[in-house]
């Protein structure tokens, strides 16, 4: 589903965010990227979304080869692929209901594609009843689930997510990642960046540690191993 030969990252003030990432990630895993602040792990999720271009190397996601892809092709990629955020960045004037159908209009879908499609969603995140309500009505945990559901709609092979429970508490924190997990068990595959050490140790997944720009430990059912 993902994989990325040699690749390197450098901004313009030199800095080499990402050294040399090599790294497969198959159809249907789970997987969490953590480190250190600043080792490279959000340089390393955008480079999956085409945020950032590298500065060497190739990644393919979903068969998409994202150093490759021209300027029109990248909403073509971004259809197969649903991003979390850490900030929600839900469309405050819209409501839950119209935040998750965007996602769809944009690419024209039917009408019925669209509501049928949004009512599936908002029940698997469990918002069927507040898909009236604005995001500044709703809770922290909420809103993220408006954010998930947004990413589901189009039905992504991968799941991107960037720090996905970093402004919530534990109790929401835990309801995202059972969330994560019903959607990982349908097959969708999900990468998830993360300073949450509880939830990696609590929930082995694929663990996938970088500092300094270089993935420095891969381990299957890993721990969090971090203090920070």
């Amino acid at each position: 589903m993902i994989e990325m030969q040699d690749v390197w990252k450098e901004y313009g003030n030199g800095v080499a965010a990402l050294s040399g990432i090599s790294v497969r990630i198959a159809q249907g895993e789970f997987c969490y990227v953590v480190g250190p602040s600043g080792a490279g792990k959000s340089t390393f999720i955008k480079l999956m979304y085409r945020e950032e271009k590298p500065t060497k190397g190739q990644i393919f996601v979903g068969g998409f080869n994202i150093e490759r892809l021209r300027e029109r092709q990248i909403p073509m990629m971004r259809r197969h692929i649903g991003v979390v955020f850490q900030d929600y960045k839900l469309l405050q004037p819209l409501t839950v209901y119209e935040n998750v159908s965007f996602a769809l209009e944009v690419i024209e879908a039917s009408r019925k594609t669209i509501q049928k499609r949004v009512a599936e969603v908002l029940e698997l995140v469990g918002l069927t009843e507040k898909a009236n309500m604005l995001p500044r009505e709703l809770s922290g945990g909420e809103q993220q689930r408006v954010g998930i559901a947004r990413a589901l709609v189009n039905k992504p092979s991968v799941i991107i997510a960037d720090e996905p429970t970093g402004n919530l508490d534990p109790d929401n924190s835990w309801t995202i990642m059972k969330l994560f997990q019903r959607v990982n068990d349908r097959g969708t595959t999900i990468v998830m960046a993360t300073h949450n050490r509880e939830l990696v140790n609590s929930v082995r997944k694929r663990v996938i540690a970088i500092e300094q720009g270089r993935i420095v430990r891969d381990q299957e059912r890993g721990e969090y191993g971090y203090e920070d």
